[in-house]
């Protein structure tokens, strides 16, 4: 198949299924959901992936209808069924279907997968980057389909010509992206935010840090500012999609690309694991 789509053990073309109105993430958005990249029909990460899957749907009070080694062996049952082996996978589970009604329904969980053809975003030349106020609500440890304010911001950076938006509360401390996580470099040290409630723990992120730490770099996970952001000597986003990029502009201003050997390092050891991991 050029791309699948799977809805409660039904499987076809992706622009041919079908989903009931009634599920509740029409309604409500009520669900969870996870993503990451597939290179020679090898899933990378996919542990990581499926825990995390699993901890989201637990904080919504949500029960996966299998067993976590039986989702990795659907997953990679419907890899294999795609014409390439390099895609993007992604699942969700919404809480079911029925009438509209905030509270609960007495229904059966819904499992949706698609998967598209796509490769890793690997870009070598700096994106640009905007600063935008975090109005999301306080569970961002959550990976939920609530993603308004993600998509507003995201369209504000699109807007602007930039490749992310980056979220600051109020006070100024930098939270994630609109769809990364974001970190710098300053004087040889990784600052990362903490895994608190006002983001998402990245797998990417996780790989980032390890990798760090292989390369002996220090990394300390405590907030940082706007001016942290501003003055760093590098500014790094991660993602499954695009596991390590760096910022060389910021609101429109120059920013970072002060320490090119160091980022390389990094670079370099997050891609040769993602190779490695998928050849």
């Amino acid at each position: 198949m050029k791309e699948l789509g799977y809805y409660n053990g039904r499987i076809g073309e992706l622009s041919e299924m079908t989903v009931p109105m009634t599920d509740r993430v029409c309604w409500f958005g009520d669900g969870v959901y996870d993503a990451q990249m597939c290179r020679n029909y090898h899933i990378f990460a996919l542990d990581e992936h499926v825990d995390r899957f699993f901890r989201s749907a637990a904080m919504l009070r949500m029960t996966v209808p299998m067993s976590k080694d039986e989702l990795k062996a659907l997953l990679n049952s419907l890899v294999k069924k795609m014409d390439t082996g390099d895609m993007f996978l992604y699942y969700q589970l919404t809480r079911g279907a029925g009438p509209r009604g905030h509270a609960f329904p007495k229904s059966q969980p819904n499992l949706w997968v698609t998967l598209t053809p796509k490769q890793l975003i690997d870009k070598r030349e700096p994106i640009s980057l905007i600063t935008v106020e975090d109005t999301r609500f306080l569970h961002c440890d959550i990976k939920t389909l609530n993603l308004i304010p993600s998509v507003m911001a995201a369209q504000q950076a699109a807007e602007a010509g930039c490749y992310e938006a980056v979220f600051y509360r109020p006070g100024g401390r930098v939270t994630e992206c609109a769809h990364s996580n974001v970190h710098i470099l300053k004087e040889g040290t990784l600052y990362t935010a903490p895994c608190d409630n006002l983001i998402l723990p990245g797998i990417a992120r996780a790989r980032l840090l390890a990798a760090c730490r292989r390369l002996d770099i220090p990394v300390k996970e405590e907030p940082f500012f706007l001016p942290d952001l501003l003055a760093a000597d590098e500014i790094i986003t991660s993602s499954s999609s695009a596991l390590c990029l760096r910022a060389g502009v910021v609101d429109g201003q120059p920013a970072g690309l002060r320490d090119p050997e160091r980022y390389n390092r990094i670079h370099d050891e997050i891609i040769r694991e993602y190779m490695e991991e998928t050849k």
